[in-house]
């Protein structure tokens, strides 16, 4: 047998009808006889996933400190991966209180989370708020990827002008700011985020998404013979996890022409509630959570932000029998019925990140798996809804980050402590100094562990 020290490259495509398909990490890609070779030096990825106003603490803190911690009615979902996360307490973001600009607080809560920056109150397009982290790791990170970030959410945007006491609706749709005045959109039609990732370019005009649309067969189908060139060069580890991958796009169009078809036969009636695809919640946002992991399995991206509603979200859960709006059960005025309505969309949420985690925890890469490598961040700029506070904010930090931090722990710092201090420490992590944040006083400390 003759070895050679040539490798096949991470950014290889498969090609057909303007289609390109990037691969996920194969052994195959790491030279032969390298040091490498045995481990893949993995890439560190970044996700924040945004919930909206607020969680029922009591159902949702530990009461206990440090390791070995109870996990609470709410988290207990999120107990199969004790080991991969840590609840994080005590920690506040400041700049989503009024400071004189009297009420708007779920507005300043999207607009803070992730920048640290108190937005300018206004309806007009003089919006301005500040760059997020994501937005600064996507600036050096998307240097090596197809995409420098992606931005999904599940509910459509509200309308352009005022959505919060005098504050502009760019605010509560988006925790994702490119610049102080440039909000990302979320993206809510998986099959726009599929056509971005797999389709031909990047391009998000309708008359050419609906053209590719109506394409009788699967976009796969067209790939299949260049798959076939590849595969007969690869050892019988590369080709599971080639086929595996395969499946899993195939699996995900499939849902997605579905969902297609339920809705083109759904009439939606006229109410306070979205109109997502597909129809139910759950099914939604466990095929964009198919598509954020896919991504970062191909490289695609390493940055992705992910809003399960936007801030002040008043739909209903029909499927979990609360009618209700969130955000009005939200103010339940200790009415013991609307906080126990609160809970249960609180719970349904996060079953939705542990099956995000799960999928993660699942698919390899290189010496380890995706959730192994990456750094997700669940949780919501207010604590208590029904108050509008924005200290003690509840938060989940889930992943290894290669190796840098260490699971398992309810972690409590001080009072009044910047969530800022927290970005600062992910991005150091995910190879991104940065000086400042918002309101940011250093790192956070205890992420590591000994």
């Amino acid at each position: 047998m003759i070895v050679t020290k040539k490798a096949l490259p991470r950014r290889t495509f498969l090609r057909g009808i303007g289609t390109t398909l990037a691969l996920p990490l194969l052994d195959a890609m790491v030279p032969a006889m390298a040091a490498t070779r045995l481990v893949a030096k993995p890439a560190v990825r970044l996700a924040f996933v945004y919930v909206p106003n607020g969680i029922i603490q009591a159902n949702w803190l530990p009461s206990a400190e440090g390791v070995g911690f109870d996990f609470a009615s709410t988290m207990k979902p999120l107990e199969p991966f004790r080991d991969r996360l840590n609840v994080l307490s005590g920690l506040a973001q400041v700049s989503g209180r009024a400071l004189g600009d009297g009420p708007g607080d779920h507005a300043r809560a999207g607009a803070t989370w992730l920048t640290g920056v108190h937005p300018k109150k206004t309806e007009g397009s003089d919006i301005h708020a500040g760059i997020s982290a994501d937005q600064i790791a996507a600036k050096e990170l998307g240097k090596s990827t197809q995409f420098a970030s992606l931005e999904l959410g599940l509910e459509e945007p509200s309308m352009v002008g005022g959505c919060d006491s005098g504050y502009s609706c760019a605010y509560t749709n988006t925790i994702s700011w490119r610049t102080p005045t440039t909000p990302n959109p979320m993206e809510v039609n998986p099959r726009a985020v599929f056509e971005r990732l797999f389709g031909d370019g990047d391009s998000s005009d309708p008359a050419s998404r609906l053209k590719r649309m109506q394409e009788d067969s699967s976009i796969l189908d067209y790939v299949r013979e260049n798959v076939g060139r590849l595969q007969p060069g690869l050892g019988a580890r590369d080709n599971s996890k080639l086929n595996e991958y395969l499946d899993g796009i195939r699996d995900i169009e499939r849902r997605i022409q579905k969902a297609e078809q339920q809705s083109a036969r759904m009439k939606m009636p006229v109410m306070d509630r979205p109109s997502g695809i597909p129809e139910e919640f759950s099914d939604h946002a466990k095929l964009m959570s198919d598509l954020l992991v896919i991504a970062f399995q191909t490289d695609m991206t390493r940055i992705v932000t992910f809003m399960l509603a936007h801030e002040g979200s008043n739909r209903s859960y029909r499927s979990i029998g609360v009618l209700d709006g969130h955000h009005s059960v939200t103010h339940h005025q200790n009415d013991p019925e609307k906080i126990a309505k609160t809970v249960k969309i609180n719970e349904l949420h996060v079953r939705t990140f542990a099956y995000l985690l799960e999928k993660l925890q699942s698919t390899p890469d290189g010496d380890g798996s995706l959730l192994d490598h990456s750094m997700i961040l669940y949780g919501s700029s207010i604590s208590d809804g029904n108050a509008h506070t924005h200290h003690d904010l509840p938060l989940v930090l889930a992943g290894g980050a290669a190796g840098q931090i260490k699971g398992g722990r309810h972690i409590r710092y001080s009072k009044e402590t910047p969530m800022n201090n927290l970005l600062l420490a992910m991005l150091d992590k995910a190879g991104i100094p940065a000086e400042h944040l918002g309101d940011s006083t250093g790192e956070v400390a205890y992420l590591s562990g000994v």
